[in-house]
């Protein structure tokens, strides 16, 4: 069995891997990203620079990236730099409205724009976000990336109040799970690798690989998220961790823990009534979510997603970016924040 030091270097060493191959796009990723935050009112240039320097992973602009490149495009060129960048203020509008519904007071270790400012600025904040990514798409003169981009935002939206609905309801299905976990991240991730198979000059088959690719691999993404939860740190998360269900919300492990038995369902009915670890504490929860193999069953439908992404490649020609995009799922599996 691997340790844990070993795969936190192999994780590592999948993550240089990847992103060492398109470094010098990602550096032009955030020269864009401040070149499109830019503007003469100076609230909005001082908070666009502070969620730029927050910093993140930039998978999803990676992900166009990549992709371009998977299908023999040239992604350095400046209209995919630009529409990687469109992604991640997709990407960081959502962030910015999710916080507000979530009253999230930090993110990436970092107070939160509704923490800083006031609600009423994060919305118009996260509105000038969404409206700015479509401004800047226009120059594409392509209505099939606009109607993908018009798509993925309806979703997301639709995520949101789909999560809502759910909010503090213990008897969530697998199936409702998923279906807001699909709108609100897996099919961001799609739209980031079809729009980089555009770009690139993907035939149909291409592009539907890689839009399904995305798909599979967002999915797996937001498991692997859900069970952080439970198993990474507060530090390691960059937030809270164990506030899932604080919030009202039943990912995946609590959902097969709720159905384990009567004591199961009576824990998570606890602290979603309580909206505390009062009665039961976080390690109570996360020790019945380990001992009834909930958490193992979660990280078994990441891994099948994660796998059924990468077979999602075999019909691309071989190459250094179809090997990156390949190791994604890996280091998306093996990672702790």
């Amino acid at each position: 069995m691997t340790s844990p030091t070993a795969l936190a270097e192999e994780v590592r060493l999948t993550a240089q891997r990847i992103f060492s191959l398109i470094s010098a796009e990602l550096r032009d990723v955030e020269v864009e990203f401040e070149r499109q935050a830019s503007s003469n009112i100076q609230v909005i240039a001082y908070i666009g620079n502070y969620l730029r320097s927050s910093g993140g992973k930039r998978v999803r602009p990676a992900l166009t990236i990549l992709s371009n490149y998977a299908v023999g495009g040239e992604g350095a060129r400046y209209n995919s730099i630009r529409m990687a960048t469109v992604m991640e203020f997709l990407h960081t509008a959502t962030l910015v409205h999710d916080d507000i519904i979530d009253n999230a007071s930090t993110r990436r270790n970092r107070p939160t724009i509704n923490n800083q400012y006031g609600n009423q600025t994060a919305v118009l904040m996260g509105d000038w976000l969404y409206m700015s990514a479509f401004e800047t798409s226009l120059a594409e003169r392509s209505l099939p990336i606009l109607d993908i981009l018009t798509a993925v935002t309806r979703k997301m939206t639709e995520g949101e109040l789909l999560q809502l609905t759910l909010l503090g309801q213990t008897g969530i299905t697998e199936g409702q799970y998923f279906d807001v976990l699909e709108r609100k991240t897996a099919f961001l991730f799609s739209a980031c690798c079809e729009v980089g198979a555009l770009l690139g000059g993907a035939n149909e088959a291409q592009r539907v690989a890689l839009r399904d690719y995305g798909m599979n691999l967002g999915t797996a993404f937001q498991l692997i998220d859900d069970l952080l939860d439970f198993n990474s740190s507060a530090k390691a998360l960059g937030k809270a961790a164990g506030v899932d269900l604080l919030e009202g919300k039943l990912t995946l492990p609590l959902i097969y823990l709720m159905e384990s038995g009567d004591a199961a369902r009576q824990l998570v009915q606890t602290v979603v009534g309580e909206g505390a670890y009062n009665s039961v504490s976080r390690g109570e929860l996360i020790e019945a979510v380990n001992r009834t193999g909930s958490v193992k069953r979660a990280q078994a439908r990441a891994d099948e997603y994660a796998t059924a992404a990468a077979r999602c490649l075999d019909i691309l020609p071989d190459s250094e970016y179809v090997e990156s995009l390949r190791a994604i799922p890996t280091y998306v599996l093996a990672r702790d924040n």
